[in-house]
C-alpha cells in the first residue's frame, strides 16, 4: 500500500526551517520586528518538513484498525509505520513497546499508573512537575538537589540502599525517575550511570527525556533506561502527540489507561448481567479510542528529519548559540546564570538567569514589546529546583511581580531563554544585545501587572 513518503531533510549549514520564522510582530515602540522565538524548551516551531509531511497526508486521512476502506487502512500502515521509526530513533530492544500518548506528562501519568503495588519511587527535587507529581499512588521519596553529576549518582545509590521494606517483607519494587536535560538549566544529567545504579539496587529507571530528545540522541539501549517518555511538541512537532516508550511487562500487567474501544481484544456480557473484557497485550491496551494518526506521523517526521540532518552538527551548532549567549553577556555583572553543575557543565540550548535590580516578569515583558523577543519566566514547572536555585538572594521587585508568586510572597521567579535546531544566529545576537540595553538603559516604556502578567501600560 501506498504510504506518503516523508521528504529529504534539508541542508543544516543554515538552521532548519521551521514554521513561523518569517512572523513580523508590533512593537510597543513603534514598527514591527521578525518575532525572534526563544521559547523551545516550552514549545518548539513545528519544522516546516514535517508540516509539508502533515500537508502531503492530509488529504488521506482516514480512521484506523479496523477500516475496510482504502484511506482507513492507509492511515493504519502510517500509524504503525510511525510507531516503528519512532522505536528505531530512541533505539529500542526487541520486546520494547512504543505507546502513543498526549505528550511527556501524559507518558509519566501512563507510567504511573501501570506501577505494581507498593511500588516505592524515588525522584530528584530538580524535576519538572511533569516527571515530580505523577506518582501519587506510590510511596514517593524526593532527593535533594545534586550539586555534581557524581553527587547525583551518589545520593541516588544510597537512597537505594536505604529504602523502606515493603509491607510484604524485603524490598518490593522501585522506580527512578530523572531528567535527561534540566528544563531549568539545560544541564545534561548522568543517564547511563543513574541507571546503573537503579540496576544494581534492583530498581528500574524512567528517562524524562522532553528537553533532551529534541538536542542529543537518545538510545533506550545504550543508555540502559527500562523507559524513555517525551512530548513531539518539543521535537519540533506539533498537535500534542507524546511517547512512552520501553519495557512491556509491568504495562502488559496493568489495567488500561484508559478503557474503550481499541484497548480491549474481546467484550461480551456475562450471566450476571455484567461485562468481561479481554484486554491487548500490545502497546494498543493504553491506547483507547481513535489515536491521533496526524500527531503520531508528525513526531515520526520530525525524528527522521532530525536523524538524516545528524545529531552531531546539530549539537555543534546549538553550542555556538549557547556560547555565543554565555561569552556576550559575560561582561555583564548584574546577570547571573543558574546552575547546578557549574557553568562549564555540558548542557542543551537552555538557559535561565535574574538580572539584579529586574523583577524577571518585568524583564520578559521588555523583551517581547520593545524587542520582539519571546522567552519565558517564571517557575518553569519546576518550582522546588528554581526556588533552590535562587535561594533567599534580594530581587528588585520593579513595577510588576511574579505571575507565580502567592499573596505575601517574595517574588522569586527567573527568565529562560532557550533555542534549538531552528534558531537563526540573529536572533541570539539580538537577544544579546537587547539584555546589555536594557541594564543598561533601562526599559522604554512603563508597564503593569494585569491578570498575573506583566504587560506593556497602554492606558496613556
Amino acid at each position: 500500500m501506498s504510504v506518503p513518503t516523508l521528504a529529504s531533510a534539508p541542508s543544516v549549514c543554515a538552521p532548519l526551517p521551521v514554521l513561523g520564522r518569517d512572523v513580523t510582530v508590533p512593537l510597543v515602540t513603534g514598527g514591527e520586528v521578525t518575532y525572534a522565538a526563544l521559547d523551545y524548551a516550552a514549545s518548539a516551531p513545528a519544522l516546516q518538513r514535517v508540516w509539508d509531511d502533515v500537508a502531503a497526508y492530509a488529504p488521506y486521512y482516514g480512521s484506523v484498525h479496523r477500516g475496510a476502506g482504502y484511506l482507513s487502512q492507509l492511515s493504519t500502515d502510517l500509524f504503525e509505520n510511525a510507531r516503528r521509526t519512532v522505536a528505531e530513533f530512541l533505539g529500542c530492544r526487541e520486546g520494547d513497546q512504543v505507546v502513543f500518548t498526549r505528550s511527556t506528562t501524559d507518558s509519566l501519568n501512563l507510567l504511573a499508573a501501570a506501577l505494581p503495588a507498593d511500588c516505592q519511587v524515588f525522584v530528584f527535587e530538580t524535576e519538572h512537575h511533569a516527571a515530580l507529581l505523577p506518582w501519587r499512588n506510590a510511596r514517593v521519596t524526593c532527593l535533594d538537589a545534586p550539586r555534581t553529576p557524581r553527587e547525583a549518582v551518589e545520593t541516588l545509590e544510597r537512597a537505594l540502599a536505604d529504602r523502606t521494606v515493603s509491607i510484604e517483607g524485603g524490598h518490593g519494587p522501585a522506580l527512578v525517575c530523572v531528567t535527561g536535560a534540566s528544563n531549568v538549566t539545560g544541564e545534561l544529567w548522568p543517564v547511563r550511570e543513574l541507571a546503573a545504579a537503579a540496576h544494581t539496587h534492583g530498581a528500574r529507571i524512567v528517562l524524562d527525556a522532553a528537553q533532551l530528545a529534541p538536542h542529543h540522541p537518545v538510545s533506550v539501549a545504550d543508555l540502559d533506561v527500562d523507559w524513555v517518555a517525551f512530548s513531539g511538541h518539543k521535537l519540533y512537532a506539533p498537535f500534542g502527540s507524546g511517547v512512552l516508550a520501553g519495557r512491556a511487562d509491568w504495562l502488559r500487567a496493568a489495567e488500561p489507561y484508559l478503557a474503550g474501544g481499541g484497548a480491549s481484544r474481546k467484550v461480551s456480557r456475562r450471566q450476571d448481567g455484567g461485562v468481561e473484557v479481554e484486554w491487548h497485550d500490545s502497546a494498543a491496551r493504553h491506547e483507547a479510542g481513535s489515536p491521533n494518526v496526524i500527531g503520531a506521523y508528525a513526531v515520526a517526521s520530525a525524528c527522521k528529519a532530525l536523524t538524516e540532518a545528524g545529531f552531531d552538527t546539530l549539537v555543534a551548532r546549538e553550542q555556538h548559540l549557547v556560547r555565543a549567549v554565555r561569552e556576550g553577556l559575560a561582561d555583564v555583572p548584574q546577570v547571573r546564570f543558574l546552575s547546578l553543575f557549574g557553568d562549564d557543565a555540558p548542557r542543551v540550548g537552555v538557559l535561565s538567569f535574574v538580572v539584579e535590580g529586574w523583577n524577571s516578569s518585568h524583564f520578559a515583558a521588555a523583551l517581547s514589546a520593545e524587542y520582539g523577543i519571546g522567552v519565558r519566566d517564571g517557575l518553569f514547572c519546576a518550582h522546588p529546583l528554581v526556588r533552590t536555585l535562587l535561594g533567599s538572594d534580594p530581587q528588585a521587585q520593579g513595577e510588576c511581580g511574579s505571575p507565580e508568586a502567592a499573596p505575601g510572597e517574595k517574588s522569586l521567579n527567573a527568565i529562560r531563554v532557550s533555542f534549538g535546531a531552528g534558531t537563526p544566529d540573529e536572533h541570539v545576537e539580538r537577544f544579546v544585545r537587547a539584555v546589555k540595553e536594557l541594564v543598561t538603559d533601562g526599559a522604554k516604556w512603563n508597564y503593569r501587572t494585569e491578570d498575573g502578567r506583566c504587560v506593556p501600560d497602554t492606558s496613556a
